[in-house]
């Protein structure tokens, strides 16, 4: 499965503040289908939505 990442934030937001969960919200209330990930690699949340599979 791939993805496309649409937005990155940093892990280190202020307690209590979602900002890439509050992003892919809005994503999702125009119709994308995003989805929050992280990536442990870069300490970050990623908003992705699903990209075209490479077969």
């Amino acid at each position: 499965m791939s993805a496309k990442v649409l937005e990155r934030f940093p892990a280190g937001s202020p307690r209590g503040s979602w900002p890439a969960e509050e992003y892919a919200a809005e994503r999702r209330a125009e119709g994308e289908p995003a989805t929050v990930v992280m990536d442990l690699r870069t300490d970050a949340f990623l908003v992705v939505v699903p990209g075209p599979d490479d077969d």
